[in-house]
């Protein structure tokens, strides 16, 4: 019941975010009142979510503790970097900028719940280096294809003997 109700809290959040860049535009001050309550709902829900399972596991000394995980690191770093956009919302400097959009992290959040997606993250983080030993195979042999047609083809395709600066009717 606890991680459906995270997963819900994660789908609303993320859905905020998708109309963020709507009504962000709008005219109308109570949607924008609104969906800045919104926020603040969810950095709070999250916080208590992360503080909860702080108390339940452990922060960091404990063998499974909160930040032993890869997972739960990029939850406290969602988490935290949320709640300093939200503590800096009044401050106009240009570097807040990169902090407010860290927000689209949220959805990541779904990741460190669920273990299935977990494994799929892992196991491509895992084939990477095979994936980019593949892409080299590839591109060396566009670049073989280009080379061969650019000898064959050189000088093959005419272009246009017409003027293009005389009008014909």
């Amino acid at each position: 019941m606890w991680e459906n109700m995270v997963f819900l809290l994660i789908g609303l959040s993320s859905f905020k975010l998708v109309t963020d860049s709507y009504t962000n535009k709008s005219d109308n001050e109570t949607v924008r009142t609104v969906m800045n309550d919104l926020d603040i709902f969810f950095n709070y829900a999250f916080l208590a979510e992360m503080t909860i399972k702080l108390c339940s596991v452990g922060f960091i000394m404990d063998e499974n503790s909160y930040l032993r995980d890869e997972w739960n690191i990029l939850d406290f770093f969602i988490v935290t970097s949320s709640m300093a956009d939200m503590a800096l919302t009044n401050v106009d400097a240009p570097w807040i900028k990169v902090i407010r959009i860290l927000r689209a992290l949220r959805p990541l959040r779904f990741i460190t719940h669920n273990v299935a997606m977990r494994l799929l993250v892992n196991a491509l983080i895992k084939s990477l280096g095979g994936i980019i030993n593949v892409l080299f195979v590839v591109i060396t042999v566009y670049l073989l294809f280009a080379i061969l047609a650019g000898s064959l083809y050189s000088g093959k395709f005419f272009y246009c003997s017409i003027d293009p600066f005389i009008l014909h009717t």
